[in-house]
């Protein structure tokens, strides 16, 4: 599983002053779970947030952005970010803002049970 470790640095960084944080190896990299939830992603040499799937037409302008797809289908409120588009500190914070406010409302995803044989 390669994927930026600066790139996740710069994540560890930025959620240090948060008391729930968790790193979870998924989406071909680390995934960064806030209270439980997931949040932001390092996926290769992209970053991934998950955001208020409300504000996607409005994020999807952004520079550098585009919405994550798996298996076909289209994942609004998940979109990966180039890294040219959180170079400066600015950018970068704005996708971690995006990213930790709809953490505060997002719902967990249900765990999957184990079946008992």
């Amino acid at each position: 599983m390669a994927y930026d470790e600066k790139l996740a640095d710069r994540i560890r960084e930025a959620l240090a002053h948060l008391p729930e944080v968790e790193e979870k190896k998924m989406f071909r990299g680390v995934t960064f779970m806030v209270d439980g939830k997931m949040c932001v992603s390092v996926s290769g040499d992209e970053m991934m947030c998950r955001f208020d799937p409300a504000l996607q037409e409005t994020v999807a302008e952004k520079n550098g952005f585009r919405t994550m797809i798996m298996k076909g289908r289209e994942y609004k409120g998940y979109g990966y970010i180039s890294q040219a588009a959180i170079k400066s500190k600015k950018d970068f914070n704005y996708w971690i803002a995006l990213a930790l406010d709809y953490n505060k409302r997002a719902k967990a995803s249900k765990k999957k049970s184990k079946k008992k044989i």
